[in-house]
């Protein structure tokens, strides 16, 4: 028996479709730049379809569509064929996978697509395949050998057609100036949901802030201090805007004759890290930490005035 290295195996497949990856890259062109165009224009929504292999990366590059803010599904080639054409309509766009374009399953989506006039954006190998022919615009798939070169599983091939569909989300999405708020809204729950939830929708808000005045006794500003346990007091001027904060190290540092100072004596002014509500939570985690010093709790400000309070670990409480 042979010996067999595994390590080996997975280096050469990762090389293989690395190597694809950067030739399909180098190849891209004016058909790219079409099929971005027309799904910029659709009014309705975009249809991915395919079968195997095809269909499962279709379904995915669905997703990543509508996940992007691009109205989006998956139809199964079979599907189709038995009532869910019924699911495409006029300003849609179809998007159909499939490596050799010749798969028979396909011929009712083509068929639909051109008798309808709706847009068909294939990715195949062959743009003289039946795909090819019908499509409207096709994204080839670059010429390489899949990973595995004896049996032929779709490998190479499948991690282009991802790699193609991300690219056209992508693309996509920038040019319709989709941002990181506008990705919140269909990203509302786990990690990514955290990260792009605001500062407004975790923070404490004015009935739980710790505030005192500029002339307020340091023995009273010590009972706010303590009342409201988030180690820390906001000192606001006469309009009402955060003019510095007390932490425990500014009271370390008057214990001298501390209870015959004011609130504006000890403080230290103009905080220098306040967050508006509307500042994503994953901005704000990394502004607690950078630039140094590191803090572990922020006043939330709008127009100068002290609106809420956010401490780390309410975002890590949220999961940011």
């Amino acid at each position: 028996m042979t010996d067999f290295d595994a390590v080996a195996v997975g280096r050469r497949v990762l090389a293989a479709e690395a190597s694809a990856l950067t030739q399909q890259a180098d190849g891209l062109g004016e058909a790219f730049a079409k099929a971005v165009d027309i799904l910029h224009a659709a009014k309705g929504k975009i249809v991915c379809s395919g079968i195997g292999k095809s269909g499962h990366v279709a379904r995915k590059i669905a997703a990543t569509f509508a996940s992007t803010g691009a109205p989006a599904f998956f139809v199964h080639a079979n599907e189709a064929s038995h009532g869910d054409l019924g699911m495409i309509a006029e300003g849609d766009v179809v998007l159909c996978l499939s490596k050799s374009g010749e798969v028979k399953e396909l011929a009712d989506v083509l068929a639909y697509s051109r008798r309808f006039h709706i847009p068909l954006i294939a990715l195949t190998a062959d743009p003289q395949s039946a795909l090819g022919k019908a499509a409207d615009v096709v994204l080839q798939l670059a010429d390489a050998a899949e990973a595995t070169a004896e049996v032929k599983a779709p490998t190479t091939s499948t991690t282009l057609q991802i790699a193609l569909g991300d690219a056209l989300a992508v693309a996509l999405l920038e040019r319709r100036g989709f941002t990181a708020r506008d990705f919140k809204t269909f990203h509302p729950g786990g990690k990514l949901g955290a990260m792009l939830r605001t500062v407004g929708d975790l923070m404490h808000g004015a009935d739980e802030l710790p505030l005192v005045s500029l002339d307020t006794p340091m023995a009273q500003t010590l009972l706010v201090m303590t009342e409201k346990a988030f180690g820390i007091v906001g000192v606001t001027g006469p309009d009402g805007a955060l003019q510095g904060v007390i932490t425990d190290g500014d009271l370390r540092r008057h214990i001298d004759g501390l209870m015959g100072h004011t609130a504006g004596e000890v403080m230290t002014p103009g905080p220098k890290k306040t967050a508006p509500p509307g500042m994503l939570a994953g901005e704000a985690l990394t502004l607690m930490s950078d630039p140094l010093p590191m803090v572990t709790v922020l006043f939330v400000v709008e127009g100068q005035k002290p609106v809420g309070i956010l401490r780390v670990h309410d975002l890590v409480r949220a999961g940011v």
